[in-house]
């Protein structure tokens, strides 16, 4: 469960600090529903950007952001539904669009989970300390942008290989920024870095969103409210949630899912994850292109037995389809060849490439369980296209000019062509086998104890069930610290 223990001389310097820099911070359940932020804050939004480095931005941490770059305020939940001409599939899949938020990724949510909680008990002192945020990209965006807007010095950690926009953005805002070897697949370098903070550093505090249960707790309350509510806008009749598919990454969107379960209780979860690199479905290892999402591993924040499936995703179809989305040939094949309105094919640069992983984990999930079009497949699109753009020439150079007869194969391979191969449905001894994993990285590499491990197993009042009850607590502390600095009263 989340510390939320308090110490009060910490505390009271982070309200100082927070009050001269101006800080208000938003409960999650004001991420939830804009309706319960305060008037006053609104109409300072109205005139901010939603980029701009302005704590007032912290309240669009949020899925309900009014898709616009700036003055926006908020309405339903930012999702677009795909069609049957895309997908060839009956069922109904919804994927929540992450371009909205500040940063232009859901993981700025992730890390206001992991850091305010710590900020508001005094457990983390802003005034001595920095936040390092480990990451394989967008989580150490999020992190490093919420640490501005909250008046903390940042450190971002990630791999080297990763795209030239996460770093040139960056640089605009860390405090500083380290690059582990390799790419996306290697998770096990970041978590060596991190042992080496720990040991020679005392004024960091790791937030790794990998174990942090802050993570957790954010998605657990406010993904799955703005999934439930964007379900309940297009079910119609005889609507039925079948279900959420997400590639891994750190975990902490599949907490969403655990909230869906208990609402919709028919409803499955499935994790997604690189065919190259099939840890959960193979105990494979290896590497692979998509971006964001860690590998190697399980993470601490999965709630493995509650998990129904697990779907590897060909890195290939993931690549091919950026390019079908995003180049011209591509899009005019899509709307002429196949059918797609165009409205909607404009709409698909709203996927970045794990983006796209999580659509295909849809596709084949829908595929095995047999939808129908009453059907409705929950994802989230991490990020945009906007982080991908040098990807995308990049293939350019690579493989030459995309064309017609190009977007004709990806489009007949890569989406009417998935299959329900590289599927796993997870029985109990499946998951106990998954969850096992966790000890090769958690106890034997990062200090975690094997009672701690059984605990997530056998007593999970301990462990998931006990966040999942942990919201209230963390808002009321957080209302304490907002009332301490008198800036609402203000």
């Amino acid at each position: 469960m989340i510390d939320l223990s308090i110490n009060s001389a910490v505390v009271e310097r982070n309200v100082k600090k927070a009050k001269e820099r101006g800080v208000i911070i938003p409960t999650l359940a004001q991420m939830k529903d804009p309706g319960r932020i305060p008037a006053p804050v609104k109409e300072r939004l109205g005139k901010t950007g939603l980029q701009d480095l302005d704590p007032v931005n912290l309240f669009r941490v949020s899925w309900k952001n009014e898709p616009r770059e700036s003055g926006g305020l908020y309405g339903g939940p930012n999702f677009i539904e795909l069609p049957k001409k895309l997908t060839g599939v009956d069922a109904r899949i919804i994927c929540m669009a992450g371009k909205f938020f500040p940063t232009g990724c859901h993981k700025v949510g992730a890390s206001f989970g992991c850091l305010v909680p710590p900020l508001v008990t005094g457990q983390f002192d802003a005034a001595a300390m920095k936040a390092a945020w480990p990451s394989t990209g967008n989580y150490c965006r999020g992190g490093a942008f919420n640490s501005r807007l909250l008046a903390v010095d940042s450190i971002a950690i990630l791999p080297e290989g990763m795209s030239r926009e996460r770093f040139e953005w960056l640089k605009t805002v860390a405090t500083e920024i380290i690059a582990t070897a390799g790419t996306e697949s290697n998770v096990k370098e970041i978590f060596d870095k991190v042992h080496e903070l720990k040991t020679t550093r005392k004024d960091v505090m790791i937030f790794n969103q990998f174990e942090e249960m802050g993570n957790y707790l954010w998605h657990y309350n406010v993904t799955s409210s703005a999934i439930a509510e964007a379900f309940e806008s297009i079910r119609g009749k005889d609507g039925n949630f079948a279900g959420v598919c997400f590639t891994s990454g750190s975990a902490g969107t599949l907490a969403s899912g655990d909230a869906l379960k208990q609402r919709y209780p028919s409803s499955r979860i499935a994790v997604g994850e690189a065919l190259q690199c099939p840890t959960i479905v193979n105990n494979g290892f290896g590497s692979h292109r998509i971006e964001g999402i860690g590998d190697k591993h399980i993470p601490w924040v999965h709630n493995v037995k509650n998990t129904d499936m697990a779907i590897a995703i060909d890195d290939n179809d993931s690549m091919a389809l950026l390019r079908l989305f995003n180049e011209e040939a591509g899009k005019e094949y899509l709307v002429k060849e196949a059918g797609v309105d165009r409205n909607t094919v404009e709409k698909l640069a709203l996927m970045g490439i794990s983006g796209i992983s999580n659509m295909l984990c849809c596709i084949k999930f829908a595929k095995y369980y047999e939808l129908t079009q009453n059907d409705v497949v929950a994802t989230v699109l991490t990020d945009s296209v906007d982080m991908y753009r040098s990807r995308v020439a990049e293939l350019r150079e690579e493989l030459g000019a995309y064309t017609g007869l190009r977007a004709a194969g990806d489009f007949e391979r890569s989406l009417m062509g998935e299959s329900t191969d590289n599927m796993l449905e997870l029985t109990y001894a499946e998951r106990k086998r998954v969850h096992n994993l966790k000890y090769y990285t958690w106890v034997e590499q990062q200090g975690r104890t094997s009672a701690d491990l059984d605990d997530q197993w056998y007593h999970q009042e301990k462990s998931f069930l006990g966040v999942q009850k942990q919201a209230d607590e963390v808002d009321a502390l957080i209302n304490e610290f907002n009332e301490r600095t008198g800036l609402l009263k203000q």
